[in-house]
C-alpha cells in the first residue's frame, strides 16, 4: 500500500475524522520531532518525550487550522517550538519564584551517556544561546533549509543566518578545544 502524502492524511483526519491517518503522521514525524526537542532540552529525554507528546496532541486538536501555506512538517516543527518555548517560560517562572529547584546540569539525574561523541555534542549545544541552538539544531540535525527555519522560528532570514554563523563558530571552537579536528585542518 502506497504511503499517502501529508496533505491527503491531514484531509482524511479533518474531513473524515480518520484517526489512523493521524497515526501515520505521528509515525512519520515522531522521531524528527523527538530529536529536535531532545536537542533543545539539552539531552533531557523525559522532558523531550513529554513535549513531543504535547506537540502531537496540539497538532491533532488544531489540525483544522493547517492551511498548507507551508509544508505539514514546517507547521508541526513550529508547534513543537511553541510547546518548547511555553515550557521554558513556565520553567523560568517557577525557577524565579523558587531558585533552589533549578537544574544543576544539562542532563537529568540518572541519564546514561550514549557515548563520548554524543555527550560532547550535547555539551557543545549547551554553550549556544537558545536561538543559536534552535537554528543549528534545525539546520544541522534536522536538515531544514534556511527559509524553512525562518518560517518555523518566525525570524528574518538574515537573523537565522547570523544565529547559524555564530552557533557553528562556537561549536567548532568547543569541539576543537575538546580534541576534535576538522577534516579541513588535518594534513
Amino acid at each position: 500500500m502506497a504511503s499517502l502524502s501529508d496533505f491527503s492524511l491531514v484531509t482524511q483526519v479533518t474531513v473524515f475524522h480518520n484517526r489512523r491517518a493521524f497515526d501515520q503522521l505521528v509515525v512519520k514525524y515522531q522521531l524528527p520531532i523527538r530529536r529536535f526537542l531532545l536537542n533543545l532540552t539539552k539531552g533531557d529525554e523525559m522532558t523531550s518525550d513529554d513535549l513531543a507528546q504535547e506537540t502531537f496532541i496540539k497538532a491533532y486538536t488544531h489540525l483544522s487550522q493547517f492551511r498548507a501555506t507551508a509544508s505539514f512538517s514546517t507547521w508541526l516543527f513550529r508547534i513543537a517550538y511553541n510547546v518548547f518555548y511555553d515550557y521554558t517560560r513556565k520553567k523560568d517562572l517557577v525557577t524565579m519564584s523558587n531558585p533552589k529547584e533549578g537544574s544543576d546540569g544539562p542532563f537529568p539525574s540518572g541519564h546514561t551517556e550514549t557515548g563520548a561523541l554524543s555527550y560532547d555534542l550535547q555539551q557543545a549545544l549547551s554553550i549556544l544561546s537558545a536561538n543559536e541552538r534552535l537554528c543549528v539544531t534545525l539546520q544541522l540535525i534536522e536538515g531544514r533549509p534556511i527559509d524553512e527555519i525562518a518560517s518555523i522560528t518566525e525570524m528574518p532570514v538574515g537573523t537565522v543566518k547570523s544565529h547559524l554563523s555564530r552557533g557553528k563558530e562556537k561549536l567548532a571552537k568547543f569541539l576543537r578545544k575538546n580534541g576534535y579536528e576538522s577534516k579541513h585542518t588535518k594534513r
